[in-house]
C-alpha cells in the first residue's frame, strides 16, 4: 500500500471512486392515491444545528414530487437486522407505476404529519418542507423541519449508560457507498482540544 495521493478528474463525478460513511435512511412519502411510498436515501441527515434534515433526491422521482406536494415527509432509520427491508424501497417500479414490493413493509403511521414510517426502525422523523434547492446538477436538496420524533429506547443518550454501550446495544446500519453496507457496534470517544465548542 502506498500512502502516495493521486488526482481525480472532476470533469465527472468523483463519489464512486473511493469508499465513503453514510446513515440509511428510508424517506416516507404519499402518493396522490393516499397510498405509501418509501425510498433509501444515503445522501441524507442533519442540516442544522436545530432540527432541520435534509437528504438528496431528483426533481422528476416520486419522492420529491410527494414532499413538495403534500408539504411532508417522514424518516425512518433502519436498524442493522431490516437491510433487506432498505433493499425493497429501492426496487424498480412497474409500467403502472407502483412499487409491489412496498407491500411486504410494515408500517405505523405518524403521529403529527399525513405519512407513514417503517415500523420497527431505530429512529423515526417526522418533518414539514421547509424548502428545497434544486438544480444541484442533476438533483436537488429536500429540507424539512422536524416536527416529531421518537427513538427505540436501547438507542436512547442518557447520564446512565456509557456511549459505547448505547451503540453496541443498538448498532447502526451504515451505507458504505458505493454499493456496500456495514454495521457499526463500537465506538470511541473523539480526542476534542481543550476549549472545543460548536
Amino acid at each position: 500500500m502506498s500512502g502516495e495521493s493521486i488526482s481525480i478528474d472532476c470533469t465527472v463525478p468523483i463519489w464512486d471512486r473511493f469508499f465513503l460513511v453514510h446513515p440509511l435512511v428510508i424517506i416516507g412519502t404519499t402518493e396522490p392515491d393516499g397510498t405509501v411510498d418509501f425510498a433509501p436515501k444515503h445522501m441524507a441527515g442533519p442540516v442544522s444545528w436545530d432540527n432541520y434534515f435534509g437528504f438528496v433526491c431528483c426533481e422528476d422521482h416520486a419522492t420529491y414530487r410527494n414532499a413538495k406536494r403534500t408539504g411532508v415527509f417522514t424518516v425512518s432509520y433502519p436498524t442493522p437486522e431490516q437491510v433487506v427491508t432498505a433493499s425493497f424501497t429501492a426496487a424498480p417500479r412497474t409500467d403502472e407505476g407502483t412499487k409491489p414490493t412496498l407491500g411486504s413493509i410494515p408500517t405505523v403511521r405518524a403521529e403529527f404529519v399525513n405519512g407513514f414510517l417503517v415500523r420497527g426502525a431505530r429512529i423515526h422523523l417526522e418533518c414539514t418542507l421547509e424548502r428545497t434547492v434544486d438544480e444541484l446538477g442533476p438533483n436537488s436538496l429536500v429540507i424539512g423541519r422536524v416536527v416529531a420524533a421518537s427513538i427505540d429506547e436501547a438507542a436512547l443518550r442518557s447520564l446512565d449508560r456509557e456511549d459505547e454501550h448505547v451503540v453496541s446495544d443498538a448498532p447502526l446500519l451504515t451505507y458504505l457507498s458505493p454499493g456496500r453496507f456495514a454495521v457499526i457496534d463500537d465506538a470511541r470517544s473523539f480526542p476534542f482540544y481543550s476549549g472545543w465548542s460548536r
